[in-house]
């Protein structure tokens, strides 16, 4: 089983009709995705009644791939919200336990930032992280090469297998050590995820600017490079059950109309775009 989804739901003005209403955007990105990443739980860990909404807001079979937390993989220093890091695992894993429960949770992601290299240290806080996770589903994203450089590639997807990681598969710019190549291994049998971030080389470098957020996922896939992903992500389908894609390439609002065009070249029904409001200016 494949699905497809986007990451975020409330940026993707193409995909809602004029005027949609911020707390209705859930529901109508539903009826075209059977999956979502949900970023905002990077920034901060909602509220239980935020949970509760989205979990409403979505069919029985739809799937949210959670983000960890910033302070869970590095990003942020942790101690101005929590007194230890284990008092924000416990938080964090009681805000996502409701989506699990409704059998919505399609996996956790961990996403370490690019500066988390290949060591002993890191390995032993990746241990830790899992054990704390109990037994959520978690994905684990490497932003760093050496997890996959030389001889650690096998053993990087020995550890994950054994501490039952979840591969998160790549697609993205090969200009620096803080790039991943695309490893087409699953680690665990039930689940592999797929994220596509675009491959705009100059925006990748540019996350000390203000404005990188807005030039680092900006690209738009051709046909050849998603028809070439549709047979890595079928080969990905005979190692795991399931196989999540996640497009994240939304900086020029390219992520949509990518994901339904790779539904399409996978044989899935893809519902139309919102229709395009006419204007004399």
């Amino acid at each position: 089983m494949i699905n497809v989804g986007l990451a975020g739901w409330g940026d993707h003005d193409d995909l809602y009709p004029q005027g949609t209403r911020a707390k209705d955007k859930l529901s109508l990105y539903a009826s075209h995705f059977n999956t979502v990443e949900c970023d905002s739980t990077f920034y901060a860990i909602p509220t239980e009644s935020v949970v509760a909404r989205w979990i409403e807001a979505v069919p029985p079979e739809f799937g949210f791939v959670v983000k960890a937390y910033q302070g869970m993989t590095g990003h942020r220093n942790y101690k101005p919200h929590f007194n230890t890091a284990k008092e924000m695992f416990e938080a964090f894993l009681q805000m996502v336990s409701p989506i699990k429960d409704a059998g919505k949770l399609a996996a956790v992601l961990v996403q370490v930032p690019p500066w988390f290299d290949c060591s002993r240290l890191h390995v032993d806080i990746l241990r830790r992280s899992r054990e704390w996770l109990q037994d959520v589903p978690v994905a684990l994203e490497f932003r760093h090469q050496s997890w996959f450089e030389g001889e650690m590639r096998e053993r990087t997807l020995s550890f994950m297998k054994d501490e039952q990681w979840i591969h998160s598969v790549c697609d993205e710019p090969q200009v620096s050590e803080g790039s991943v190549p695309i490893v087409l291994e699953a680690t665990d049998q039930e689940m592999t995820l797929v994220r596509f971030h675009g491959r705009n080389d100059a925006g990748w470098l540019k996350q000390d600017d203000k404005d990188w957020r807005e030039v680092r996922y900006l690209y738009r896939y051709s046909e050849d490079e998603l028809k070439e992903w549709a047979q890595r992500v079928r080969l990905l389908e005979q190692q795991s059950k399931r196989v999540v894609v996640v497009f994240n390439n939304n900086s020029g609002g390219d992520a949509a109309a990518n994901a339904k065009q790779f539904m399409q070249l996978l044989g899935q029904n893809a519902a139309p775009m919102a229709p395009k409001q006419l204007s004399l200016f």
